[in-house]
């Protein structure tokens, strides 16, 4: 039987136990879009501190595509060399890395409502919410190049050397939009049914997939449900996960809402843990779990008993970055700890 500190193989990479460090916004990265000595110390001491994934976080295909000013980027070649340094020091100690590609679309820049320095575009001119930018409607013939840039900041990642590789569809941005009908009135083969609101996703899916070794995994971030009754639900996102799966995608990180104000009534420890479940049990895929998951002994029971493959610690990883380390203290489990911190192993 699994325990959060069981080795997990996915394709050719394997991760050291089934912590995971979601992407978070941080937004310190140069006006270049690059990462700095920040972002280095940030993911460094979650690597150190025993984490099994780090995945750095939502990253911009496009320079208008960012969800906020401060977010990294991989739209240019000089972007690679600073993020390959984070990678190259994770890596060093034992910890596995991915990267999160994201274009955020009408939600670009958000703390400006939308306002950005480029213009705000999603699938139809529905605006995120009262006081926010109208974005505009992307033309069919557009479609391509946002696909393209998804590819190539894909190419990018590869590069720059990371073990993983995740495509935001979740928290209201771009992929999410076209996929939710609450944002998706388009009456071309990009909206109607849910297939056809799934195409930009699949599509972008499909150019990764051939961009990204076949030796490392792929994931998707998604919302599981939109938290609105005409929104998307977890049947649905069974259904994408199918097709994804199709197209090469390994592990879906299930996450919830985004795609407007709406929120869940009730949150509780593991909320969304049923989520992760569902599309585990039903798409037969491995997932992550997230959703207020502090305690090792949530965390353990997770995976011991099957409701998630992987189990993602956000705001608790911001405040202890060697979680790992006491929580395997804390459950019994032997293992090793860096040497420069032995001396602090007991006691």
């Amino acid at each position: 039987m699994p325990s959060l500190f069981s080795l997990f193989l996915v394709r050719d990479v394997t991760l050291r136990n089934r912590i995971v460090m979601p992407p978070m916004a941080t937004y310190v990265a140069g006006e270049d879009g690059r990462a700095t000595d920040w972002h280095l110390v940030h993911y460094g001491a979650r690597a150190i501190g025993g984490v099994g994934l780090i995945i750095v976080e939502a990253t911009a295909v496009h320079p208008d595509a960012r969800i906020a000013q401060g977010c990294l980027g991989l739209w240019e070649d000089g972007q690679v060399e600073p993020l390959a340094r984070v990678v190259r020091f994770c890596q060093a100690q034992g910890a596995a890395i991915g990267i999160q590609l994201v274009h955020a679309g009408r939600k670009a820049w958000s703390p400006e409502r939308g306002v950005g320095p480029g213009e705000v575009v999603g699938p139809s001119a529905i605006p995120y919410d009262e006081g926010w930018v109208r974005p505009r409607a992307l033309e069919a013939d557009e479609i391509p190049g946002i696909v393209a840039a998804f590819a190539e900041a894909a190419a990018r990642a590869r590069a720059a050397g990371f073990d993983v590789l995740e495509l935001h569809a979740a928290h209201g941005y771009l992929l999410h939009q076209f996929l939710s009908p609450l944002a998706n009135r388009r009456e071309d083969g990009y909206g109607g049914s849910l297939r056809n609101r799934s195409r930009l996703l699949l599509e972008v899916t499909r150019a990764v997939r051939q961009e990204w070794p076949a030796d490392r995994p792929l994931f998707v971030r998604v919302s599981a449900t939109d938290w609105h009754e005409d929104g998307l639900t977890v049947d649905d996102l069974v259904q994408v996960t199918r097709w994804l799966t199709e197209e090469g995608v390994d592990v879906i990180d299930c996450s919830s809402g985004g795609i407007g104000p709406w929120a869940p009534e009730q949150v509780g420890p593991g909320y969304q843990v049923p989520f992760a479940t569902r599309i585990r049990e039903e798409a037969g895929v491995p997932t992550v779990a997230v959703g207020l998951i502090t305690t090792p002994e949530l965390a353990d029971e997770i995976v011991r008993n099957g409701r998630a493959d992987l189990v993602a610690l956000g705001r608790e990883l911001l405040r202890h970055p060697q979680w790992p380390l006491m929580a395997a203290r804390d459950l019994g489990q032997a293992i090793a700890w860096p040497k420069p911190y032995e001396r602090a192993k007991r006691g």
